[in-house]
């Protein structure tokens, strides 16, 4: 089974590249984020034309995530349960489901903003929520994996230049904490390998020509249980998918599962 985990930064606007992504690299299951578009508008047909079924959890603002797949969907549980509102709602960031052999939870944590902003607040929260409900599937006995774009580089190789990011969100401490507090569930970073360079980054800002100059980050993980990780077969950052005209700062992670 082939899994992914992409954050396709507006689904409407990076579909055609998403329907040819799927046809061409066999992608049994992928976790999306940052939709950016409502339910109603969820371009759930030209999936299906191409196999897949989708679970989505969006409401038309900034956020959003799902699960495509081909191999069937079931159990699907939107929302992160115990999650905190922000300005007095709970943001569509989170959702799991079943697919064939596999539970798969595609998360988008919020980005946190600066240091001491609320939204940095509220990021530390989102974490605590999501390693309370994630426990149970992460001790089970299936293969279990909490996929997309975590917003946070684990450590300092995860970013291209530790002192730029001094000072900076998503490589603070209390970031990197909450990220090894889930790992302690026995959940494994399933590191990809990269297609060039050194180090898999997935993610490049638009400016400063940053993605040619491999100025990148580490963002988007796979966090996986013993029964996902030992069944893991390969593991890459397909970089290919960041380049040209109309393309997503992030790259799909692609994981092989031998299940």
């Amino acid at each position: 089974m082939r899994i992914a985990t992409w954050n396709v930064n507006s689904i409407t606007a990076r579909l055609p590249r998403l329907l040819a992504w799927l046809e061409s690299s066999g992608t049994d299951v992928l976790c999306i984020q940052e939709i950016k578009c409502a339910e109603s508008a969820f371009p759930y047909e030209p999936l299906r034309e191409l196999g897949y079924e989708a679970a989505v959890n969006a409401t038309g603002r900034w956020n959003g995530v799902g699960v495509l797949s081909r191999v069937g969907l079931a159990d699907v549980s939107p929302g992160l349960p115990g999650g905190p509102d922000y300005d007095g709602e709970q943001e569509p960031r989170a959702i799991a489901a079943t697919c064939g052999a596999v539970r798969v939870q595609s998360v988008y944590v919020p980005n946190g903003r600066e240091i001491g902003h609320p939204h940095y607040d509220y990021k530390l929260r989102w974490l605590e929520a999501l390693r309370t409900s994630a426990a149970a599937d992460a001790a089970g006995g299936r293969p279990f994996a909490v996929l997309g774009d975590f917003n946070v580089a684990p450590a300092d190789e995860d970013v291209w230049d530790p002192a730029f990011f001094e000072g900076l969100t998503h490589v603070t401490t209390k970031e990197r904490d909450a990220l090894a507090a889930l790992r302690e569930l026995g959940l494994s970073d399933v590191v990809p390998r990269p297609l060039k360079y050194d180090h898999p980054f997935t993610y490049w800002d638009y400016r400063e020509l940053c993605f040619p100059k491999n100025r990148g980050m580490r963002i988007d993980l796979v966090y996986g249980n013993e029964p996902f990780a030992k069944a893991v077969g390969d593991a890459y950052v397909d970089r290919e998918e960041r380049k040209g005209k109309g393309a997503s700062d992030h790259a799909p992670v692609v994981v092989d599962l031998d299940v």
